[in-house]
């Protein structure tokens, strides 16, 4: 922040000199016009008759004339100079705040709890992190430094101003008060107004992003008439907002400049009228009108700059939002050299995302390091929300859950999620290529043999070497060329290559045909022991060689035991296992049946 003060210093000081130099010409132009009306010629500026007369002026009014313009070109070239390094500190400043604001928001949204991200929509995020930045960027770059040239400004006209002529002085003041007035009112009126403005241009941008999020959804269902009339009812919404936003706009901008062009005729009047009666002279009178001009600017800039700030206001205020929100506490015990073993201990858990609902209660259950656990249950039973716990994605709320013997809200966030490979529901592909893809499950960067490995493991190695061009195929976004089984076998692969001491897959087998299934859970079943593994599965096939298989139920464990235990007990385990080797077992015996016949 230190180097952008400097530099705002450097514009204002820039800006300063800019100013001198302009309220010079004036100046310069009275004292031509009462010279050569006046008889009283540049006779002191023998330097400036010299260049003159080089030119080739033969008389001394017309020597005062060159003289005149001479001075008036170099003012102009200070003034150019002056004016470029004022516009380069101040783009350069406001362009360093807008890229920390932006990182900020970046990192700031990197670290805030998983919670944050169901309470908000993403698109109305991207509109405060581009759009509201974008605002505040445009305010930092041209009125910060114009309030600077604005208050300049009155600091030296007023005085030159009373030094010409003190009743002139008053009289080009009359409006001032009038005009500062009405751009406060306009500014009280405006800020909300701009709110208003900004949220429709989040929901729109909410919606927009969602659409083209779910495109296949929208397509696949024909439902493109449906989206558009969402989208137009937020785009109208939009208009409508930002056409008020305007007229008030307009409102302001006529009524200031008819005051403003009020003043600027009551000083040609009144100066018109006291010249002819001898009581200013013309040059004065010149420069004047000039003045007047000048000093009215960084009035009616005013409204602008209330303007403007108005909107940095309100996208600053949405920029808050965000960075107020709480972030991940991410303290906590962590051993970066030793990986954990992997022992797994639930005691009489509960968790509930609000005071009202649990969604899970009293959950208890023991996994030795190196056994792979397989979770089944009923839709909304819990088990995306139990393996959701073990990385602290979400923090139990009440029991207990150990690692190696260690409390889990006590190891560092960071740590014991670089400890668990976590293979979700709904994989996300980058839109990079696929070795990219696969690559980004470890922190260091691994071979081409480390990611071939786990790619056989996951079953879409072969599928991959089909492809043109191989490991360097590129997905679209989330992984829109891909089809659902090969997108699932991306996100395994890159679980795989973590090597991690936990491996969950959070019903991630379910987009692959039995065959693919089968031969990843052989894979997985060749490397039993080295990791503790947790499947979360409809399947029951998965469980048949578990080490244990937790049944859940309304949040809590109904049955827990291995596969051969829990199809000789009543449950629920024994009722999913017929019904789903039921049909298998009927058409066995209708092809018996008819190879008999």
């Amino acid at each position: 922040m230190a180097g952008n003060r400097l530099l705002y210093i450097g514009a204002i000081t820039a800006i300063a000199f800019e100013t001198l130099f302009t309220f010079a010409s004036p100046l310069v132009i009275r004292e031509t016009i009462d010279s050569i009306i006046g008889d009283k010629l540049f006779s002191d500026w023998s330097i400036l008759q010299s260049l003159s007369q080089l030119i080739g002026a033969p008389t001394i009014t017309q020597q005062t004339i060159w003289a005149c313009a001479l001075i008036l070109v170099i003012l102009s070239l200070f003034r150019g100079i002056f004016t470029y390094l004022n516009g380069r500190w101040s783009a350069k400043a406001s362009e360093s705040i807008a890229r920390n604001m932006r990182d900020e928001l970046y990192l700031h949204l990197q670290s805030v709890p998983v919670k944050f991200y169901s309470e908000w929509k993403i698109g109305d995020l991207i509109q405060r992190c581009t759009s509201d930045v974008e605002t505040v960027r445009k305010f930092l770059s041209i009125q910060v430094v114009q309030v600077g040239k604005s208050l300049l400004m009155l600091a030296i006209i007023i005085p030159i101003l009373v030094s010409l002529n003190a009743k002139m002085a008053l009289v080009s003041m009359v409006t001032i008060p009038l005009i500062l007035t009405f751009a406060v009112l306009f500014f009280l009126k405006i800020k909300s107004v701009f709110q208003i403005a900004d949220e429709s241009e989040g929901f729109m941008s909410a919606v927009l992003q969602e659409n083209l999020t779910g495109i296949r959804v929208v397509r696949a269902f024909a439902r493109q008439d449906f989206e558009m009339d969402k989208f137009d009812e937020r785009n109208t919404a939009y208009r409508d907002n930002v056409y008020r936003l305007i007229k008030i706009l307009g409102t302001y901008w006529g009524l200031s400049d008819l005051l403003i062009y009020s003043q600027t005729g009551l000083v040609l009047v009144v100066g018109t009228y006291w010249t002819i009666d001898g009581q200013l002279t013309l040059g004065t009178l010149v420069a004047f009108v000039s003045y007047v001009e000048f000093l009215l600017w960084p009035i009616r800039q005013t409204g602008r700059t209330l303007t403007d700030l108005g909107k940095a206001f309100v996208s600053l205020d949405r920029i808050r939002k965000i960075l107020n929100e709480s972030l991940e506490d991410m303290s906590g015990w962590s051993d970066e050299t030793t990986k954990i073993s992997g022992n797994i201990e639930f005691k009489n858990t509960g968790f509930r995302y609000d005071e009202k609902t649990p969604v899970l209660e009293d959950i208890s259950f023991n996994i030795n390091s190196g056994d792979t656990v397989v979770i089944v249950g009923p839709t909304g039973s819990g088990k995306s929300t139990l393996a959701n716990l073990l990385p602290r994605l979400w923090d139990y709320t009440n029991g207990s859950v150990l690692i190696d013997g260690r409390e889990l809200n006590t190891i560092g966030r960071k740590y014991i999620r670089q400890q668990i490979g976590i293979v979700l529901q709904e994989p996300f592909l980058y839109s990079k290529s696929l070795i990219d893809n696969i690559r980004l499950g470890k922190i260091t960067n691994p071979g081409e043999s480390e990611i071939f490995e786990a790619s056989r493991i996951a079953a879409i190695h072969e599928e991959i070497e089909t492809f043109e061009k191989g490991y360097e195929t590129l997905v679209g976004e989330r992984g829109v060329t891909l089809s659902g089984g090969q997108k699932q076998r991306i996100a395994i692969a890159r679980a795989i290559i973590q090597d991690p001491p936990i491996l969950i897959f959070d019903d991630s087998l379910s987009a692959l045909d039995t065959e693919t299934e089968t031969r990843i859970r052989e894979a997985l079943i060749s490397r039993k022991g080295k990791r503790t593994t947790i499947v979360i599965a409809h399947r029951l096939t998965t469980a048949v060689n578990a080490d244990m298989v937790i049944v859940l139920e309304n949040g809590q464990v109904s049955q827990s035991g291995k596969h051969e235990q829990l199809i000789r007990m009543d449950g629920l385990y024994k009722r999913l296992w017929t019904m789903q080797t039921l049909p298998v077992q009927v058409i066995n015996d209708n092809q018996q049946s008819r190879s008999q016949n």
